[in-house]
Protein backbone atom coordinates (compact mmCIF):
# COMPACT_ATOMS: atom_id res chain seq x y z
CA UNK A 1 0.00 0.00 0.00
CA UNK A 2 1.17 3.69 -0.77
CA UNK A 3 -0.11 7.02 1.40
CA UNK A 4 1.01 9.14 -1.66
CA UNK A 5 -0.21 12.59 0.10
CA UNK A 6 2.49 14.50 -0.24
CA UNK A 7 3.39 13.37 -4.40
CA UNK A 8 0.82 11.88 -6.32
CA UNK A 9 3.31 8.98 -7.70
CA UNK A 10 6.23 8.74 -5.32
CA UNK A 11 7.35 8.32 -1.46
CA UNK A 12 7.98 11.17 0.40
CA UNK A 13 11.80 10.79 1.49
CA UNK A 14 11.86 11.77 5.09
CA UNK A 15 15.55 10.43 5.39
CA UNK A 16 16.98 12.86 2.65
CA UNK A 17 18.97 15.64 3.79
CA UNK A 18 18.16 19.08 3.76
CA UNK A 19 19.15 21.35 0.98
CA UNK A 20 22.84 23.50 1.03
CA UNK A 21 22.58 26.58 2.74
CA UNK A 22 19.46 25.92 4.64
CA UNK A 23 20.83 27.26 7.97
CA UNK A 24 21.09 31.00 6.36
CA UNK A 25 16.92 30.58 5.22
CA UNK A 26 15.88 29.88 8.12
CA UNK A 27 17.87 32.37 9.58
CA UNK A 28 17.15 35.15 7.69
CA UNK A 29 13.80 34.35 7.18
CA UNK A 30 13.08 33.39 10.86
CA UNK A 31 11.58 30.25 10.28
CA UNK A 32 12.15 29.06 13.28
CA UNK A 33 8.68 30.89 14.68
CA UNK A 34 6.95 29.12 11.67
CA UNK A 35 8.17 25.88 12.10
CA UNK A 36 7.58 26.04 16.05
CA UNK A 37 3.35 27.12 15.03
CA UNK A 38 3.61 23.78 12.67
CA UNK A 39 4.98 21.87 15.40
CA UNK A 40 3.02 22.50 18.68
CA UNK A 41 5.94 21.23 20.76
CA UNK A 42 5.87 17.97 19.12
CA UNK A 43 9.76 17.00 17.63
CA UNK A 44 8.83 15.12 14.87
CA UNK A 45 6.71 17.74 13.27
CA UNK A 46 9.21 20.24 13.31
CA UNK A 47 11.41 17.75 11.25
CA UNK A 48 9.05 16.63 8.75
CA UNK A 49 7.76 20.39 8.39
CA UNK A 50 11.52 21.33 7.94
CA UNK A 51 11.89 19.58 5.53
CA UNK A 52 8.96 19.73 3.21
CA UNK A 53 8.59 23.12 3.47
CA UNK A 54 12.30 23.56 2.12
CA UNK A 55 12.09 21.19 -0.57
CA UNK A 56 10.58 23.54 -3.03
CA UNK A 57 8.27 21.63 -5.29
CA UNK A 58 8.99 22.79 -8.97
CA UNK A 59 6.07 21.86 -10.75
CA UNK A 60 2.99 23.90 -10.70
CA UNK A 61 0.47 21.00 -10.75
CA UNK A 62 2.39 19.29 -8.45
CA UNK A 63 1.87 21.94 -5.89
CA UNK A 64 -2.17 22.05 -6.75
CA UNK A 65 -2.29 18.51 -5.98
CA UNK A 66 -0.87 19.15 -2.79
CA UNK A 67 -3.34 22.25 -1.78
CA UNK A 68 -6.22 19.77 -2.50
CA UNK A 69 -5.19 17.91 -0.18
CA UNK A 70 -4.64 20.48 2.61
CA UNK A 71 -8.18 21.89 1.56
CA UNK A 72 -9.66 18.43 2.93
CA UNK A 73 -8.00 18.28 5.89
CA UNK A 74 -8.94 21.55 6.84
CA UNK A 75 -12.64 20.32 6.03
CA UNK A 76 -11.87 17.45 7.80
CA UNK A 77 -9.38 17.76 10.16
CA UNK A 78 -10.64 15.85 13.37
CA UNK A 79 -10.15 12.94 10.80
CA UNK A 80 -7.29 13.66 9.63
CA UNK A 81 -5.98 14.25 13.21
CA UNK A 82 -7.45 10.46 14.27
CA UNK A 83 -5.62 8.81 11.08
CA UNK A 84 -2.39 10.92 12.29
CA UNK A 85 -2.53 9.51 16.17
CA UNK A 86 -3.38 5.73 14.81
CA UNK A 87 -0.33 5.63 12.72
CA UNK A 88 1.62 7.48 15.69
CA UNK A 89 -0.05 4.54 18.06
CA UNK A 90 1.20 1.91 15.69
CA UNK A 91 5.03 2.72 15.73
CA UNK A 92 4.48 3.59 19.16
CA UNK A 93 3.38 -0.27 20.17
CA UNK A 94 6.43 -1.95 18.07
CA UNK A 95 8.51 0.44 20.55
CA UNK A 96 6.62 -0.95 23.84
CA UNK A 97 6.23 -4.68 22.74
CA UNK A 98 8.99 -6.93 24.75
CA UNK A 99 11.87 -8.22 21.95
CA UNK A 100 11.84 -7.75 18.71
CA UNK A 101 12.97 -9.92 15.11
CA UNK A 102 15.61 -9.46 12.92
CA UNK A 103 18.33 -9.15 15.17
CA UNK A 104 22.04 -11.08 14.40
CA UNK A 105 21.92 -12.79 17.64
CA UNK A 106 18.06 -14.10 17.50
CA UNK A 107 16.92 -17.51 16.88
CA UNK A 108 14.49 -17.92 14.45
CA UNK A 109 11.86 -18.95 16.55
CA UNK A 110 12.61 -15.65 18.78
CA UNK A 111 11.94 -13.73 15.29
CA UNK A 112 8.97 -15.40 14.37
CA UNK A 113 7.74 -14.44 17.99
CA UNK A 114 8.08 -11.04 17.70
CA UNK A 115 7.26 -10.61 13.87
CA UNK A 116 3.79 -12.03 15.01
CA UNK A 117 3.25 -10.44 18.05
CA UNK A 118 3.95 -7.16 16.19
CA UNK A 119 1.53 -7.94 13.42
CA UNK A 120 -0.98 -8.88 16.02
CA UNK A 121 -0.46 -5.05 16.78
CA UNK A 122 -0.54 -3.52 13.62
CA UNK A 123 -3.47 -5.76 12.22
CA UNK A 124 -5.18 -3.30 15.42
CA UNK A 125 -4.47 -0.38 13.59
CA UNK A 126 -5.06 -1.58 10.18
CA UNK A 127 -9.19 -1.85 11.92
CA UNK A 128 -9.21 1.22 13.19
CA UNK A 129 -7.96 3.23 9.23
CA UNK A 130 -10.44 0.72 7.64
CA UNK A 131 -13.25 1.72 10.25
CA UNK A 132 -12.39 5.58 9.53
CA UNK A 133 -12.56 4.90 5.61
CA UNK A 134 -15.82 3.07 6.07
CA UNK A 135 -17.48 6.34 8.02
CA UNK A 136 -15.50 9.16 6.25
CA UNK A 137 -14.44 8.08 2.80
CA UNK A 138 -17.23 10.20 1.27
CA UNK A 139 -16.25 13.77 2.58
CA UNK A 140 -12.97 13.33 0.63
CA UNK A 141 -12.35 14.87 -2.70
CA UNK A 142 -9.01 15.05 -3.24
CA UNK A 143 -6.85 13.07 -5.37
CA UNK A 144 -4.52 12.16 -2.91
CA UNK A 145 -6.94 11.45 0.15
CA UNK A 146 -9.59 9.49 -2.34
CA UNK A 147 -6.97 7.00 -3.48
CA UNK A 148 -5.63 6.51 0.11
CA UNK A 149 -8.87 5.75 1.27
CA UNK A 150 -9.94 3.66 -2.08
CA UNK A 151 -6.75 1.53 -0.86
CA UNK A 152 -7.68 1.41 2.44
CA UNK A 153 -10.96 -0.28 1.49
CA UNK A 154 -9.71 -2.41 -0.99
CA UNK A 155 -6.66 -3.86 0.64
CA UNK A 156 -8.16 -3.98 4.00
CA UNK A 157 -11.26 -5.99 3.99
CA UNK A 158 -13.24 -8.52 6.28
CA UNK A 159 -11.46 -11.47 4.28
CA UNK A 160 -7.93 -9.55 4.59
CA UNK A 161 -8.47 -9.59 8.63
CA UNK A 162 -10.25 -13.02 8.57
CA UNK A 163 -7.24 -14.80 6.77
CA UNK A 164 -4.26 -12.86 8.30
CA UNK A 165 -6.04 -13.39 12.03
CA UNK A 166 -6.36 -17.22 11.28
CA UNK A 167 -2.79 -17.40 9.82
CA UNK A 168 -0.92 -15.42 13.51
CA UNK A 169 -3.14 -17.95 15.55
CA UNK A 170 -1.66 -20.58 13.54
CA UNK A 171 1.76 -18.84 14.01
CA UNK A 172 1.47 -19.03 17.63
CA UNK A 173 1.91 -22.67 17.76
CA UNK A 174 0.17 -23.48 20.84
CA UNK A 175 0.30 -27.36 20.27
CA UNK A 176 3.90 -27.38 18.98
CA UNK A 177 5.96 -27.23 16.45
CA UNK A 178 4.77 -29.32 13.56
CA UNK A 179 7.94 -30.55 11.38
CA UNK A 180 9.15 -33.03 9.18
CA UNK A 181 12.58 -34.48 7.71
CA UNK A 182 14.55 -36.92 6.25
CA UNK A 183 17.36 -38.62 7.28
CA UNK A 184 20.17 -38.19 4.65
CA UNK A 185 23.40 -40.24 3.54
CA UNK A 186 25.44 -39.81 7.05
CA UNK A 187 22.25 -39.59 8.81
CA UNK A 188 21.73 -36.07 9.14
CA UNK A 189 18.26 -34.15 8.93
CA UNK A 190 17.62 -32.87 5.49
CA UNK A 191 14.55 -31.57 3.70
CA UNK A 192 12.92 -29.84 6.49
CA UNK A 193 9.42 -29.08 6.04
CA UNK A 194 7.12 -26.53 8.14
CA UNK A 195 3.76 -28.82 8.38
CA UNK A 196 0.43 -26.77 8.93
CA UNK A 197 -0.53 -27.38 12.73
CA UNK A 198 -3.65 -29.37 12.05
CA UNK A 199 -1.54 -32.19 10.14
CA UNK A 200 -0.41 -32.52 13.67
CA UNK A 201 -3.51 -33.72 15.18
CA UNK A 202 -3.81 -37.26 16.63
CA UNK A 203 -7.25 -38.67 16.21
CA UNK A 204 -9.16 -39.00 19.43
CA UNK A 205 -8.66 -43.20 19.18
CA UNK A 206 -5.18 -42.69 19.31
CA UNK A 207 -4.69 -39.76 22.52
CA UNK A 208 -6.67 -42.51 24.25
CA UNK A 209 -3.95 -45.58 23.78
CA UNK A 210 -6.79 -47.41 21.33
CA UNK A 211 -5.73 -48.34 18.13
CA UNK A 212 -2.80 -47.71 15.71
CA UNK A 213 -0.19 -45.47 16.42
CA UNK A 214 0.44 -42.09 13.24
CA UNK A 215 3.31 -41.20 14.97
CA UNK A 216 5.49 -41.68 18.25
CA UNK A 217 7.11 -39.08 20.84
CA UNK A 218 9.61 -38.87 23.26
CA UNK A 219 10.12 -36.21 26.34
CA UNK A 220 13.27 -34.71 26.75
CA UNK A 221 14.54 -35.32 30.92
CA UNK A 222 14.19 -32.19 32.28
CA UNK A 223 18.22 -31.20 32.33
CA UNK A 224 18.86 -32.35 29.49
CA UNK A 225 20.77 -29.35 27.38
CA UNK A 226 22.80 -30.73 25.36
CA UNK A 227 19.06 -32.12 23.57
CA UNK A 228 17.21 -29.14 24.49
CA UNK A 229 19.70 -26.86 22.39
CA UNK A 230 19.28 -29.93 19.49
CA UNK A 231 16.06 -29.84 19.91
CA UNK A 232 15.79 -25.90 19.19
CA UNK A 233 17.94 -25.90 16.49
CA UNK A 234 15.53 -28.67 14.86
CA UNK A 235 12.44 -26.43 15.17
CA UNK A 236 14.51 -23.12 14.16
CA UNK A 237 15.81 -25.29 10.72
CA UNK A 238 11.67 -25.91 10.20
CA UNK A 239 10.32 -22.45 11.15
CA UNK A 240 13.26 -20.40 9.85
CA UNK A 241 11.42 -19.69 6.38
CA UNK A 242 8.06 -18.49 7.76
CA UNK A 243 9.84 -16.43 10.44
CA UNK A 244 11.86 -14.61 7.57
CA UNK A 245 8.53 -14.03 5.97
CA UNK A 246 6.49 -13.03 9.21
CA UNK A 247 9.60 -10.35 9.57
CA UNK A 248 9.48 -9.24 6.44
CA UNK A 249 5.87 -8.78 6.13
CA UNK A 250 5.76 -7.00 9.78
CA UNK A 251 8.58 -4.60 8.37
CA UNK A 252 6.02 -3.94 5.13
CA UNK A 253 3.79 -2.62 7.41
CA UNK A 254 5.53 -1.15 9.95
CA UNK A 255 7.31 0.92 6.55
CA UNK A 256 3.40 1.87 5.54
CA UNK A 257 2.65 3.83 9.31
CA UNK A 258 5.96 5.18 8.93
CA UNK A 259 5.13 6.90 5.66
CA UNK A 260 1.79 7.22 6.87
CA UNK A 261 3.20 9.17 10.33
CA UNK A 262 5.15 11.37 7.96
CA UNK A 263 3.24 12.61 5.02
CA UNK A 264 0.21 13.37 7.43
CA UNK A 265 2.73 14.53 10.02
CA UNK A 266 3.03 17.87 7.30
CA UNK A 267 -0.92 18.33 7.05
CA UNK A 268 -1.06 18.07 11.11
CA UNK A 269 1.72 20.93 10.96
CA UNK A 270 -0.51 22.53 8.43
CA UNK A 271 -3.82 22.64 10.53
CA UNK A 272 -1.79 23.76 13.55
CA UNK A 273 -1.00 26.67 11.88
CA UNK A 274 -4.51 27.54 10.50
CA UNK A 275 -5.34 27.42 14.21
CA UNK A 276 -2.81 29.56 15.54
CA UNK A 277 -3.81 32.29 12.53
CA UNK A 278 -7.27 31.74 12.63
CA UNK A 279 -7.00 32.57 16.42
CA UNK A 280 -5.32 35.66 15.74
CA UNK A 281 -8.14 36.75 12.92
CA UNK A 282 -5.03 36.53 10.37
CA UNK A 283 -6.51 36.03 6.35
CA UNK A 284 -5.05 33.44 4.34
CA UNK A 285 -5.09 32.03 0.91
CA UNK A 286 -4.30 29.79 -1.31
CA UNK A 287 -1.49 30.83 -3.93
CA UNK A 288 -1.81 30.59 -7.34
CA UNK A 289 1.63 28.97 -8.72
CA UNK A 290 2.85 29.84 -11.93
CA UNK A 291 5.07 28.43 -14.15
CA UNK A 292 9.16 28.82 -14.29
CA UNK A 293 10.11 32.02 -16.42
CA UNK A 294 6.43 33.27 -16.23
CA UNK A 295 8.19 36.55 -14.46
CA UNK A 296 4.74 36.58 -12.40
CA UNK A 297 4.31 37.89 -8.72
CA UNK A 298 1.13 39.86 -7.72
CA UNK A 299 0.09 39.67 -4.20
CA UNK A 300 -2.47 41.55 -2.61
CA UNK A 301 -2.29 42.14 1.42
CA UNK A 302 0.63 39.88 1.94
CA UNK A 303 1.88 39.49 4.81
CA UNK A 304 5.07 38.08 6.90
CA UNK A 305 3.61 35.30 8.32
CA UNK A 306 6.58 34.59 11.03
CA UNK A 307 6.14 38.38 12.46
CA UNK A 308 1.91 38.13 12.36
CA UNK A 309 2.72 34.61 14.67
CA UNK A 310 5.11 36.75 16.77
CA UNK A 311 3.29 40.17 17.02
CA UNK A 312 0.32 41.05 19.18
CA UNK A 313 -0.97 43.49 17.02
CA UNK A 314 -1.70 42.75 13.14
CA UNK A 315 0.71 43.25 10.78
CA UNK A 316 0.40 45.65 7.36
CA UNK A 317 0.07 44.10 4.60
CA UNK A 318 1.25 44.83 1.47
CA UNK A 319 -0.49 45.25 -2.72
CA UNK A 320 2.37 44.63 -5.47
CA UNK A 321 2.33 43.74 -8.74
CA UNK A 322 5.53 43.03 -10.40
CA UNK A 323 4.18 40.72 -12.83
CA UNK A 324 7.14 40.75 -16.08
CA UNK A 325 9.85 42.39 -13.83
CA UNK A 326 13.04 40.29 -13.32
CA UNK A 327 13.91 42.79 -10.34
CA UNK A 328 12.09 44.30 -7.71
CA UNK A 329 14.18 47.13 -5.72
CA UNK A 330 12.36 48.49 -2.20
CA UNK A 331 13.79 51.44 -0.79
CA UNK A 332 12.53 54.33 1.52
CA UNK A 333 12.79 56.13 4.59
CA UNK A 334 14.67 53.67 7.89
CA UNK A 335 11.76 51.29 9.80
CA UNK A 336 9.42 51.15 7.19
CA UNK A 337 8.31 47.71 6.65
CA UNK A 338 11.23 47.13 3.99
CA UNK A 339 12.84 44.05 5.37
CA UNK A 340 9.61 43.15 6.50
CA UNK A 341 7.88 42.69 3.18
CA UNK A 342 11.22 41.12 2.19
CA UNK A 343 10.80 38.21 4.37
CA UNK A 344 7.48 38.33 3.73
CA UNK A 345 7.75 37.29 -0.18
CA UNK A 346 10.53 34.43 1.15
CA UNK A 347 8.20 33.34 2.95
CA UNK A 348 5.08 33.35 0.88
CA UNK A 349 7.27 31.41 -1.60
CA UNK A 350 8.38 28.67 0.50
CA UNK A 351 4.63 27.90 1.91
CA UNK A 352 3.24 28.16 -1.82
CA UNK A 353 5.87 25.83 -2.94
CA UNK A 354 5.22 23.02 -0.43
CA UNK A 355 1.50 23.29 -0.80
CA UNK A 356 0.66 25.38 2.05
CA UNK A 357 -1.36 28.52 2.19
CA UNK A 358 -0.03 31.80 2.32
CA UNK A 359 -0.86 35.00 4.68
CA UNK A 360 -2.26 37.44 2.36
CA UNK A 361 -5.54 38.13 0.52
CA UNK A 362 -3.99 36.35 -2.39
CA UNK A 363 -0.46 35.55 -4.06
CA UNK A 364 0.36 34.46 -7.43
CA UNK A 365 3.69 34.42 -8.30
CA UNK A 366 5.89 31.65 -10.92
CA UNK A 367 7.69 28.65 -9.24
CA UNK A 368 11.42 29.55 -8.51
CA UNK A 369 13.85 26.22 -8.46
CA UNK A 370 15.60 26.99 -5.30
CA UNK A 371 15.00 30.00 -3.03
CA UNK A 372 18.31 32.11 -1.96
CA UNK A 373 18.83 34.92 0.74
CA UNK A 374 22.14 37.37 1.76
CA UNK A 375 21.04 39.29 4.62
CA UNK A 376 23.14 41.73 6.64
CA UNK A 377 24.11 40.29 9.42
CA UNK A 378 25.67 42.02 12.37
CA UNK A 379 29.39 42.03 12.99
CA UNK A 380 31.02 39.55 14.49
CA UNK A 381 33.86 40.01 17.03
CA UNK A 382 35.24 36.35 16.65
CA UNK A 383 35.19 37.08 12.31
CA UNK A 384 38.78 36.73 11.24
CA UNK A 385 38.11 38.82 8.43
CA UNK A 386 35.90 41.96 7.81
CA UNK A 387 32.28 42.59 7.41
CA UNK A 388 32.77 42.97 3.60
CA UNK A 389 34.67 39.84 3.07
CA UNK A 390 32.16 38.01 5.17
CA UNK A 391 29.21 39.12 2.29
CA UNK A 392 31.66 38.14 -0.61
CA UNK A 393 31.73 34.72 0.70
CA UNK A 394 28.40 34.03 1.38
CA UNK A 395 27.54 35.43 -2.27
CA UNK A 396 30.29 32.99 -3.52
CA UNK A 397 28.85 30.60 -1.95
CA UNK A 398 25.04 31.17 -3.41
CA UNK A 399 27.08 31.76 -6.77
CA UNK A 400 28.10 28.11 -6.35
CA UNK A 401 24.88 26.74 -6.10
CA UNK A 402 22.43 29.08 -8.42
CA UNK A 403 20.93 27.81 -11.86
CA UNK A 404 18.25 29.53 -13.96
CA UNK A 405 14.85 30.61 -12.47
CA UNK A 406 15.93 30.78 -8.91
CA UNK A 407 14.65 33.46 -6.42
CA UNK A 408 17.33 35.15 -4.38
CA UNK A 409 16.70 38.17 -2.08
CA UNK A 410 18.90 40.38 -1.21
CA UNK A 411 18.55 42.91 2.22
CA UNK A 412 21.23 45.86 2.40
CA UNK A 413 23.60 43.94 1.50
CA UNK A 414 27.35 45.04 0.49
CA UNK A 415 26.80 47.39 3.42
CA UNK A 416 30.36 46.72 4.84
CA UNK A 417 32.39 49.41 2.85
CA UNK A 418 31.56 52.78 1.36
CA UNK A 419 28.21 53.82 -0.89
CA UNK A 420 30.39 53.62 -4.18
CA UNK A 421 32.13 50.82 -3.53
CA UNK A 422 28.53 49.25 -2.26
CA UNK A 423 26.72 50.10 -4.79
CA UNK A 424 29.11 48.86 -7.46
CA UNK A 425 29.21 45.53 -6.18
CA UNK A 426 25.88 45.23 -5.29
CA UNK A 427 25.08 46.87 -9.06
CA UNK A 428 27.41 43.93 -10.82
CA UNK A 429 25.88 41.10 -8.75
CA UNK A 430 22.45 41.93 -9.40
CA UNK A 431 23.50 42.32 -13.21
CA UNK A 432 24.93 39.28 -13.54
CA UNK A 433 21.99 37.28 -11.79
CA UNK A 434 19.14 39.17 -13.94
CA UNK A 435 21.71 37.94 -16.99
CA UNK A 436 21.16 34.22 -15.68
CA UNK A 437 17.60 34.83 -15.71
CA UNK A 438 17.46 35.06 -11.96
CA UNK A 439 14.61 36.70 -9.99
CA UNK A 440 15.96 39.51 -7.79
CA UNK A 441 14.14 41.64 -4.57
CA UNK A 442 16.79 43.75 -3.34
CA UNK A 443 16.09 46.34 -0.44
CA UNK A 444 18.79 49.07 0.04
CA UNK A 445 19.25 52.00 1.46
CA UNK A 446 21.92 52.90 -1.57
CA UNK A 447 20.64 55.19 -3.42
CA UNK A 448 23.28 54.88 -5.95
CA UNK A 449 22.89 51.33 -6.58
CA UNK A 450 18.85 51.97 -7.19
CA UNK A 451 19.22 55.37 -9.20
CA UNK A 452 21.37 53.35 -11.45
CA UNK A 453 18.83 50.42 -12.35
CA UNK A 454 16.46 53.61 -12.67
CA UNK A 455 18.59 55.32 -15.18
CA UNK A 456 20.01 52.17 -17.49
CA UNK A 457 17.43 49.38 -16.63
CA UNK A 458 13.66 51.03 -16.11
CA UNK A 459 11.57 48.05 -17.39
CA UNK A 460 13.12 45.37 -15.93
CA UNK A 461 12.56 46.77 -12.75
CA UNK A 462 10.06 47.93 -10.43
CA UNK A 463 10.56 50.37 -7.59
CA UNK A 464 8.80 50.26 -3.86
CA UNK A 465 9.25 52.89 -1.82
CA UNK A 466 8.79 52.26 2.05
CA UNK A 467 5.61 55.34 2.87
CA UNK A 468 6.49 58.20 5.42
CA UNK A 469 3.81 60.64 6.53
CA UNK A 470 4.74 64.16 6.56
CA UNK A 471 5.18 64.02 10.01
CA UNK A 472 8.18 61.00 9.92
CA UNK A 473 5.20 58.35 11.16
CA UNK A 474 5.40 55.37 9.05
CA UNK A 475 2.44 53.24 7.45
CA UNK A 476 4.68 50.42 7.03
CA UNK A 477 3.40 50.32 3.34
CA UNK A 478 5.24 50.22 0.39
CA UNK A 479 4.61 51.79 -3.35
CA UNK A 480 5.27 52.41 -6.51
CA UNK A 481 7.65 55.20 -6.78
CA UNK A 482 11.04 56.34 -7.61
CA UNK A 483 14.09 56.03 -4.93
CA UNK A 484 14.68 59.09 -2.96
CA UNK A 485 18.46 59.80 -1.85
CA UNK A 486 17.45 59.89 1.87
CA UNK A 487 16.21 57.00 4.15
CA UNK A 488 15.12 59.82 6.65
CA UNK A 489 17.72 58.85 8.82
CA UNK A 490 17.12 61.84 10.84
CA UNK A 491 13.43 60.69 12.15
CA UNK A 492 15.26 57.77 13.79
CA UNK A 493 17.58 60.97 15.85
CA UNK A 494 14.32 62.47 17.02
CA UNK A 495 13.13 59.27 18.21
CA UNK A 496 16.37 58.63 20.15
CA UNK A 497 16.57 62.31 21.22
CA UNK A 498 15.82 61.21 24.78
CA UNK A 499 18.87 58.70 24.79
CA UNK A 500 21.47 61.14 22.75
CA UNK A 501 20.59 64.55 24.92
CA UNK A 502 17.90 64.69 27.93
CA UNK A 503 17.13 68.06 26.85
CA UNK A 504 14.16 67.05 24.43
CA UNK A 505 13.31 70.80 23.89
CA UNK A 506 16.91 71.78 22.96
CA UNK A 507 16.67 69.13 20.51
CA UNK A 508 13.42 70.63 18.76
CA UNK A 509 14.70 73.93 19.04
CA UNK A 510 17.83 73.35 17.23
CA UNK A 511 15.58 71.64 14.14
CA UNK A 512 13.16 74.77 14.29
CA UNK A 513 16.27 77.34 14.18
CA UNK A 514 18.00 74.86 11.49
CA UNK A 515 14.73 74.75 9.01
CA UNK A 516 13.92 71.23 9.79
CA UNK A 517 17.34 69.85 9.13
CA UNK A 518 19.49 68.21 11.49
CA UNK A 519 21.72 70.32 13.68
CA UNK A 520 25.50 70.73 12.51
CA UNK A 521 27.43 67.33 12.85
CA UNK A 522 24.73 64.54 13.20
CA UNK A 523 23.72 64.11 9.78
CA UNK A 524 27.76 62.79 9.77
CA UNK A 525 27.05 61.01 12.50
CA UNK A 526 23.49 59.19 10.61
CA UNK A 527 25.71 59.27 7.53
CA UNK A 528 28.44 57.02 8.92
CA UNK A 529 26.15 55.01 10.94
CA UNK A 530 23.89 53.72 7.81
CA UNK A 531 27.37 53.85 4.96
CA UNK A 532 28.48 51.16 7.54
CA UNK A 533 25.65 49.10 7.37
CA UNK A 534 23.77 49.96 10.29
CA UNK A 535 20.50 47.08 10.18
CA UNK A 536 16.85 48.69 10.48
Amino acid sequence: MKVHLLYEDQDFDFVAGLPPGHEELIQDLELTTLLQAMAAGDKFLTEVSQQVLLACLRDPEAIRYRQRVLADCLAQPEVIRQMYDIAVGALQDKRHLWGGFGGSYQTASSNLSGAVAHLEAYLVRLRQLRAIADEHAGKFSSDGLRALFATLLRELDDEYFEEVSYHLRQLRFRAGVPVSAELGSDNTGINFVLRAPGDSRRRWAERLGIGPRSSYSFSLPPRDEAGANILSDLTSRGINLVANAAAQSADHIGSYFTMLRAELGFYVGCLNLADRLAAKGVPTAVPEPAKPASLAFSCAGLRDACLELQSPDPVVGNDVVADGKLIVIITGANSGGKSTFLRSVGVAQLMMQCGLFVTAGAYRADVAHRIFTHFIREEDPGMTSGRLDDELSRMSAIADQIEPHCLVLFNESFAGTNESEGSEIGYQVARALLDAQVRVFYVTHRFEFAERFLRDHPRSALFLRAEREPDGRRTYRLAVKEPLPTSFGEDLYYQLGGWLDEDNERLAQDRADSGGALPPGVTDLFSNWYGGGARR
